[in-house]
C-alpha cells in the first residue's frame, strides 16, 4: 500500500508554523539575554567560585554537619581575604601617597644629580641628562612642565580605577550569591548534566567533570598561585622596608594572575636593596625573593596538569588566550572551553 504524501497545502502551512515558532523562541532568547545581561559576569563569577570552594564546603558541611552553616562560614572568610588584603593595600597606597607628598613639601624627598655617563647615552643622554639635572635642583619646576602630559594619563588612571571599583564590587557579589549555591550545588549538576546530555549524548557526564576540573585547576594553579607570591613578597617587602609594599604587592599579584609573573617587578627590587641596604641584607632580601619569583615556574604546571587529561600546553593557551579576549573571567573561560574542544577532537578522532 502506498504511502501518502501530504499535500503541498499543509507542508507550507506546516512550514509557517516552524518558522513562527523558531522566530518566537529567537525572539524570547534575546529578551531573556538583555534582561541578563547586565548580571553575566556576577553569575558567571558565581558558577566560578562554586565550583572552584565547593570541595571546602563539602568538607565543611561534613564536619560541622549542617550545610547552611558551612555556606555562611565559607562566605564570610570568602569576603573576608577578598576584602581584607583590599583594605590593607588601600591604606598602604594612602600611607604611600601621604609620604610623597610631605616629602616634596618638606624637601625631604630628593632626586639626586645624575651621573655623568649619562650625557654618553646615545640619541637621549644630553637630553635626559638636563632633563634630570632640572629635576634634582628644581622638582616643582619640572613637575608644572610635565603636568600637561599627565594629565590624559590621570584621566586613565582614573577610568582604571573606576573599572577596578566596579569589578570588585560585582565580584563581592558573585561571592554573596556563590554562597546560596552551595548547598542546592548537586542538585545544579544534575540539571546541567541533563541539559548537556540533550547536545552530547553519553558524553555529557565526562564533559561536566572536565569542567569542573578545569576551574578547580585554574583556580588553584592561576590564582592560588599567584596569591601565594603575592603574600610571599610582600611580606619580604614589608620586613625589608621597601617603600610603597602594599603598591608593589598589589602590582605583584596583578603580574601573577596575568601570567606575566612577579619576576620583572621583583629584579628591580632586588636591584634597589643592593643600592641602598648593607650587603648582608641585600643578599638575604635576594635569597629570600629569588624563589618567590621562580615559584609560579615550577609549582604552576604541577597544580594546573593534576587530575586532567588536557595537555598543559592546551590549558596555558586557554588561560592566556582567555585572558586577552575576556578579561579576568577569560582566566577560566579560555582554558574550560580548550579543554572541552580537545576532548570532543580526542573522541571524533577515536572514532573515525
Amino acid at each position: 500500500m502506498e504511502e501518502k504524501t501530504p499535500p503541498m497545502d499543509s507542508l507550507r502551512s506546516l512550514t509557517i508554523d516552524i518558522a513562527i515558532r523558531l522566530g518566537l523562541l529567537a525572539l524570547l532568547a534575546y529578551w531573556s539575554l538583555l534582561v541578563i545581561g547586565p548580571f553575566v559576569t556576577v553569575l558567571l563569577w558565581s558558577g566560578i567560585l562554586t565550583v572552584a570552594l565547593y570541595p571546602v564546603f563539602d568538607w565543611l558541611a561534613r564536619l560541622l554537619g549542617n550545610k547552611p552553616l558551612a555556606a555562611a562560614l565559607l562566605t564570610l572568610l570568602s569576603l573576608l581575604i577578598v576584602l581584607g588584603p583590599v583594605m590593607w593595600l588601600g591604606f598602604a597606597m594612602i600611607g604611600g601617597i601621604e609620604l610623597l607628598v610631605k616629602g616634596i613639601d618638606t624637601g625631604e624627598l630628593a632626586i639626586p644629580l645624575p651621573p655623568d655617563f649619562v650625557r654618553s647615552w646615545p640619541l637621549i643622554g644630553e637630553q635626559l641628562y638636563q632633563l634630570w639635572s632640572r629635576a634634582a635642583t628644581n622638582t616643582e619646576a619640572i613637575l608644572l612642565e610635565v603636568a600637561p602630559y599627565l594629565k590624559p594619563i590621570g584621566g586613565k588612571l582614573l577610568s582604571m580605577s573606576q573599572s577596578v571599583a566596579v569589578g570588585l564590587l560585582e565580584f563581592i557579589g558573585s561571592i554573596v550569591i556563590a554562597g546560596f549555591l552551595y548547598a542546592p550545588g548537586p542538585r545544579i549538576l544534575d540539571f546541567i548534566r541533563v541539559l548537556l546530555r540533550r547536545v552530547l549524548g553519553h558524553e555529557s557526564q565526562e564533559m561536566v567533570q572536565l569542567i569542573g576540573s578545569t576551574i578547580r585547576n585554574v583556580a588553584r594553579g592561576v590564582v592560588g598561585i599567584a596569591l601565594l607570591q603575592s603574600l610571599l613578597a610582600g611580606i619580604g617587602f614589608v620586613v625589608a622596608g621597601v617603600p610603597a609594599a602594599g603598591l608593589l604587592t598589589f602590582l605583584a599579584l596583578l603580574l601573577g594572575v596575568v601570567q606575566i609573573g612577579p619576576s620583572i617587578l621583583l629584579i628591580p627590587v632586588i636591584i634597589w636593596s643592593w643600592m641602598t641596604m648593607e650587603p648582608v641584607s641585600a643578599l638575604l632580601f635576594t635569597a629570600y625573593l629569588i624563589p618567590v619569583g621562580l615559584a609560579d615556574n615550577i609549582l604552576r604546571p604541577l597544580v594546573m596538569a593534576r587530575g586532567l587529561a588536557t595537555p598543559m600546553p592546551v590549558i596555558l593557551v586557554g588561560v592566556i588566550g582567555g585572558m586577552i579576549a575576556y578579561g579576568i573571567s577569560g582566566l577560566f573561560v579560555g582554558p574550560i572551553v580548550l579543554a572541552v574542544l580537545w576532548a570532543l577532537v580526542q573522541e571524533w578522532a577515536a572514532d573515525t
